[in-house]
């Protein structure tokens, strides 16, 4: 049975809180790199979290939606981190040619937003964050998908 963890995140602050976390969790990425899939509808909070996520890891600069470049690339202290929004994708396929496959491999971060459109072309999930509208707030669905996931969810649970 996989780790999981179920949050209520009242505001866009307590989401970004989220991001910190999931960042102080899985910090330094493993060398095969940390994946973290995120899922939810649209404006449910996906990209604050990613966000709030980079800046935890050291980014200063903007940190803009790659809905239409796709992939987002950083270089951060902590590593090199790659944001990345399927959302468009209108087959799976498509997310071969991206390459995502072998960016984890270098050590760093890869975070999927709308992971279901590059299904069967994505590595797995370290961690999978489903967010979903709860009220004037969210739900934060968390489970781990990989050992060191599961060490990033116990520290999430404990901050």
């Amino acid at each position: 049975m996989p780790e999981s963890l179920t949050l209520l995140l009242p505001d866009a602050a307590a989401t970004a809180d989220l991001g910190r976390r999931v960042a102080a969790g899985a910090s330094p990425p493993p060398p095969d790199g940390f994946t973290v899939w995120l899922q939810g509808e649209l404006g449910a909070g996906k990209t604050t979290l990613v966000r709030a996520l980079l800046q935890a890891l050291g980014h200063a600069g903007r940190v803009p939606s790659p809905t239409y470049t796709l992939v987002e690339p950083y270089e951060l202290p902590a590593g090199p981190a790659h944001h990345v929004d399927l959302y468009r994708l209108q087959d799976p396929a498509e997310a071969e040619y991206l390459g995502l496959a072998e960016l984890p491999a270098a050590g760093g971060w890869l975070l999927v937003e709308w992971p279901e459109r590059g299904a069967g072309f994505l590595p797995g999930p370290d961690l999978r964050v489903k967010l979903a509208v709860a009220g004037s707030g969210r739900e934060a669905q968390l489970e781990a998908g990989s050992a060191a996931g599961a060490a990033a969810l116990r520290c999430i649970a404990k901050a």
